[in-house]
């Protein structure tokens, strides 16, 4: 056995190079997805029809994509990575397929549900081999690189999609995946080695599955009747927060009883990974909070073209995806993490701090180098708290502690744009999805404030959880398993 795990491990090192371009052909294209639709919904919405579903494709997207973050790591643990991801990957690439071939809103929006499932585990999967395989020291430069081009891919999404559009149409947003996804196939069915399964005893949790699929279905679905503004009733909205409500309580039941649980409830139990999940889902928050309100400010506040705004943002994005390689780097180096987010959430704070004083005055330069402060400190910390939490648990625990951070990621996101969202249809008195042509440049200034406020005491928020974060000197060898993980209080 342990032969067979020697010669396994060495064919991934052998091919290591090749195998790490299909991961990023995987992430890129997942990423790349979340992002590309935006420009051309409103042309899609002229050809098929539909305007009020317009919000619902990317309601499906992300509930599908956070569902499928949280189950992808222990569906490897029993069916091998290479399996999961190969499945992954024909599932993104044929319901992407299906998407640009869709004849209304509603095939769209069931296809979009299908490329969110494929997508969560395209970007859990090689995350969670890297931490299985590759020492923790130098699993930084990996990291490092794997979120750069996560970061890159939304900054040339929105152009991509616009350009996409208006040269080819909008179905070819979703062809190009087809390519990309084949040579992502071939690369990895030639050269990925199919690593043996870490638990033999395949017990699927089916009552966590189910509990939490209707939980955060309920939430989101909930949420996107708020911002989207319907006339669906309040009682209607307040049922589906109290069935999110009572799902997690199940939920979490089903969780303390399972054989085999989809999100082991002794991880909470470590203090590291508690404060890397924290920290993620402040990352998701901080990260929309810069990407959709910079924009605004620049084209409600200061009369902005949409394109021109859009662009102003790339600089953000473009030192996040620069940093994220310079942080894993200096991990691998020196082997310390502290030093590396406590910084990250200085930059967080200085630049939200800045953000927050922008008004008419304020020069695009000055503007650039606010938002980049936030990109600096964006890119230092997510590889980190991945790595970091990897280290928290016990090899058997790798997958769901890989998807479990991932998924905080992406859940604070989601509830941080609609805490944001919230805060400015406070101050405006108006919803989103009125154009802010309507709306007075000093009231939207006002509106654009109060949300960068937040986001400095959601960025101090998080720097004083790191302070609590304990630090370990990573080694460049596999670490030892662990014994008794529900002993280790980390």
């Amino acid at each position: 056995m342990n032969d067979l795990k020697k010669e396994e491990n060495d064919a991934f090192f052998k091919h290591l190079k090749v195998i790490m371009v299909g991961f990023m052909i995987s992430i890129f294209m997942f990423s790349l997805d979340s992002s590309i639709t935006s420009t051309a919904m409103p042309k899609i919405i002229a050809s098929l029809g539909g305007l009020e579903y317009y919000i619902w494709p990317f309601t499906i997207y992300l509930a599908a994509l956070t569902i499928s973050m949280m189950l992808s790591g222990k569906l490897s643990d029993f069916y091998s990575n290479k399996k999961i991801i190969m499945g992954a990957l024909a599932t993104f690439i044929i319901s992407s397929v299906l998407c640009g071939l869709s004849g209304n809103m509603i095939e769209l929006i069931i296809f979009r549900g299908l490329q969110g499932l494929g997508g969560g585990m395209l970007i859990v999967v090689p995350l969670k081999m890297s931490g299985e395989i590759i020492p923790i020291r130098q699993r930084g430069k990996y990291m490092g690189l794997i979120s750069s081009i996560s970061v890159i891919s939304a900054v040339i999404g929105p152009t991509l999609g616009g350009f996409i559009t208006d040269t080819l149409g909008w179905q070819w947003i979703f062809f190009i995946n087809f390519p990309l996804g084949i040579v992502a196939i071939l690369l990895l069915w030639t050269y990925l080695p199919d690593i043996g399964t870490i638990i033999k005893e395949k017990i699927i949790d089916y009552a966590g599955i189910i509990t939490f699929t209707v939980g955060l279905s309920s939430f989101l679905i909930a949420l996107t009747f708020i911002q989207q503004n319907t006339n669906i009733s309040t009682s209607v909205v307040v049922s589906l927060f109290a069935l999110a409500a009572i799902m997690l309580l199940a939920f979490l039941y089903a969780e303390k009883h399972a054989k085999e649980p989809v999100l082991p409830l002794y991880l909470f139990k470590n203090s590291t990974f508690n404060i890397s999940a924290i920290a993620m889902a402040i990352i998701g928050a901080i990260l929309l909070n810069s990407s959709t309100y910079v924009p605004l400010f620049l084209q409600g506040v200061q009369g902005m073209s949409a394109s021109n705004a859009g662009a102003l943002v790339s600089p953000m994005l473009i030192s996040s995806a620069i940093m994220a390689i310079v942080g894993g780097g200096i991990f691998s180096k020196t082997g310390r993490y502290k030093i590396i987010v406590i910084s990250s959430f200085g930059f967080f704070i200085l630049g939200m701090g800045l953000l927050s004083t922008m008004t008419f005055s304020t020069t695009i330069l000055e503007v650039v180098i606010y938002s980049m402060l936030v990109g600096i400190g964006l890119g230092l910390s997510i590889p980190i708290f991945t790595i970091v939490s990897q280290d928290a648990v016990v090899k058997r625990d790798m997958g769901v502690a890989t998807s479990s951070i991932q998924f905080f990621r992406n859940f604070g996101s989601v509830v941080g744009l609609a805490i944001l969202g919230a805060i400015v249809d406070l101050t405006l008195n108006l919803n989103l999805q009125t154009t802010t042509t309507s709306i007075q440049p000093a009231l939207l200034n006002t509106a654009m404030h109060n949300v960068f406020i937040t986001g400095l005491i959601i960025g101090i928020t998080g720097f004083m959880v790191c302070i609590f974060l304990k630090e370990r000197l990573m080694s460049d060898e596999m670490k030892e398993e662990k014994t008794n993980y529900k002993k280790t209080q980390g």
